[in-house]
């Protein structure tokens, strides 16, 4: 009878412990099962354009690898003359994280760039960034895009609008062969990040839109149709007319580190070069010029430097 007793006891434990088992079991099917959906295959490509990039290329393109970025799309809008990209990165190239695409010669690029990237290769991705090779993503508490992109609060976001901020030339009149992190990390102060002042954004761009179109202007250079939705860096939507600003700034959380102006050597040499969307245009210099002041602030030295420099007499 004893014996007998024990044998049930001993069946009653081996249940409990099946029983548990299968608990345990589920537990851990769960939590996998959450962690597939949380990580699941997500591409994410950059499409940006250089002329007279190649000291800040290598920078950019490093920081967007460990970042998660899968390939970036460079258009060389070089002159025949100029630098090549393949001098710096020719490694990133070899192992095809960088497709660079001829794009010499052509006046104001950036528009034109910007929609043959997103035509050409949109199918092949779950999201496109606009960003140009001065502009960082910062993303509060994300370490890897995808991880960001990934977030439930973006399924119904076909663009991710986020805000930017400038820094300063940190008082700095020539080139530093140091990060751009490490030689300019003030950023301006009220003018940019105030609701008064609300501020300029860059999109991050769902593939497979079938209405895409981009805005031929100088004040936002991948402007959407109306009807494809927006968010802000926090998921939430966002007007048509807050495309070109964000009247209420993330920036505290999920912005851009825009390098605007570096140095004032690397500035003049930047209105030298000309810009992507409008070419050498001399109302833009006189307008980047009158910008750059916005931004930094005006010494006696950095004002002799532009007259010399450029030949223009600025009256204040």
């Amino acid at each position: 009878m004893k014996k007998s007793y024990q044998i049930l006891n001993i069946k009653k434990n081996e249940g409990k412990m099946f029983y548990l088992f299968i608990n345990v079991l589920i537990i851990v099917l769960f939590f996998y099962i959450q962690k597939k959906k949380n990580n699941k295959i997500t591409k994410v490509c950059i499409c940006t354009i250089g002329k007279k990039e190649n000291l800040y290329i290598r920078e950019f393109v490093t920081y967007y690898e460990k970042f998660g970025v899968d390939k970036i799309y460079l258009y060389d809008n070089n002159d025949e003359d100029n630098e090549h990209f393949e001098d710096v990165i020719a490694d990133y190239i070899d192992k095809g994280f960088v497709k660079i695409l001829n794009w010499r010669n052509i006046e104001s690029p950036q528009f034109k760039a910007i929609e043959d990237c997103y035509l050409n290769y949109n199918k092949y991705y779950n999201w496109l960034i606009f960003f140009d090779i001065d502009e960082y993503i910062h993303l509060y508490n994300f370490n890897n895009i995808k991880d960001y992109l990934n977030q439930q609060k973006f399924n119904r976001c076909k663009k991710i609008c986020l805000n930017w901020v400038l820094h300063t030339d940190n008082e700095k009149i020539y080139y530093e062969n140091l990060s751009l992190f490490k030689r300019f990390p003030d950023v301006e102060k009220d003018a940019y990040i105030s609701k008064k002042f609300s501020q300029r954004v860059k999109s991050i761009v769902r593939g497979n839109i079938s209405n895409f179109i981009i805005a031929n202007n100088t004040q936002q250079a991948h402007i959407i149709t109306e009807s494809v939705k927006g968010c802000n860096g926090f998921g939430k939507k966002i007007n048509f007319d807050e495309e070109f600003y964000l009247k209420n700034s993330d920036s505290k959380y999920y912005y851009i580190d825009h390098f605007y102006s570096k140095s004032l050597e690397e500035f003049i040499n930047k209105i030298k070069r000309g810009f992507a969307s409008n070419g050498k245009n001399e109302i833009t210099k006189l307008f980047k010029i009158i910008k750059y002041f916005s931004i930094n602030k005006l010494r006696n030295n950095k004002f002799l430097y532009i007259i010399k420099e450029l030949g223009i007499n600025l009256k204040i």
